[in-house]
């Protein structure tokens, strides 16, 4: 990439995209293409293709996306499996039709089965049932690795993937019905500390371990593989550490100033007991995660206290 070379930021609204687009800002890139989910519905085929033909970007970021946590992927079911599909399959075709130079795609780290050896290596991919929650937002973000690599195989396009593991970071989502667990926290505790109630419920049993990675560092790893990974199958990005979610949330009551109790909701599932990325590949292309768990949730609490103020 170049610092005229048009680049493409699907989903630049959100937590991932937005990121993304500050990093490339930074790095002295200015024309970037940007439209919001009103002004080009991308499941839309006909729209995208209009787009994409008009446009002729260079380069493609695919970080739209249809998320949320467990409640979320498992009410709204059909929503996650068909908007997701609809989108990336949209991009990813048309930037082949239009000749785009490269293209990354951005899946999630549920892709992995449930019952995975840890951490999880890349290879593990498709070797073993999917944790039933959320079943069909991972079968359609393996459809669009698996897209990339046909795209790859038989027309020769440079379409890479990434697997970020658990995100958080600016513009994440704090509703307490669809977000995940890091940001779900975040609000419990400071409504909480607000409201001096006696605890704060925390779904399951606390002892699951997950991996977060603040958006930053995520945006710096896909910089860095725009330019240095041009192979198929996918890599992971990660910090290579997780934590218990009980843990989490005591780290996360301290840096709220909250002093009440954590009680535990075990009618709530727990979800896949461990999700930790093998990150030895993306080390072994150079890159490693810089911001500490502990500083970077103060860094988004610092942000999150002053959305709350002015009205979520």
């Amino acid at each position: 990439m170049n610092s005229n070379s048009k680049i493409y930021v699907a989903g630049h609204r959100g937590m991932v995209g937005s990121a993304i687009v500050r990093k490339l800002h930074q790095e002295g890139f200015n024309n970037i293409l940007m439209r919001t989910s009103s002004e080009l519905d991308l499941r839309n085929q006909q729209a995208v293709q209009d787009f994409m033909k008009q446009e002729k970007p260079d380069y493609v970021f695919v970080a739209a996306a249809k998320v949320g946590g467990i409640l979320a992927n498992n009410t709204y079911r059909a929503e996650f499996i068909y908007d997701n599909i609809m989108m990336q399959s949209n991009i990813i075709h048309n930037a082949w039709v239009n000749g785009v130079k490269k293209l990354m795609f951005l899946g999630s780290s549920c892709i992995y089965p449930k019952l995975a050896p840890q951490p999880l290596k890349e290879e593990y991919l498709l070797t073993g049932l999917l944790e039933p929650t959320n079943e069909p937002y991972a079968i359609a973000k393996i459809a669009g690795i698996k897209m990339c690599d046909a795209y790859r195989a038989q027309y020769g396009c440079n379409f890479i993937s990434v697997m970020p593991t658990n995100l958080y970071g600016p513009n994440d989502n704090y509703s307490l019905e669809t977000s995940h667990v890091l940001p779900a926290l975040i609000r419990k505790f400071h409504e909480a500390k607000l409201k001096s109630e006696p605890s704060v419920i925390m779904w399951g049993t606390g002892q699951p371990r997950r991996e977060f990675l603040h958006a930053d560092d995520l945006a710096d790893a896909c910089y860095f593989l725009m330019q240095q990974y041009n192979e198929e199958g996918f890599v992971n990005i990660g910090t290579g550490e997780d934590i218990t979610i009980k843990d989490l949330a005591l780290m996360v009551k301290e840096v709220v100033g909250y002093e009440g109790n954590i009680e535990h909701d075990l009618l709530k599932p727990d979800g896949t007991p461990r999700k930790l990325m093998d990150v030895r590949k993306l080390h072994n292309l150079g890159w490693k995660a810089r911001i500490d768990l502990r500083e970077g949730i103060g860094k988004v609490y610092q942000e999150f206290s002053q959305l709350y103020a002015g009205g979520l």
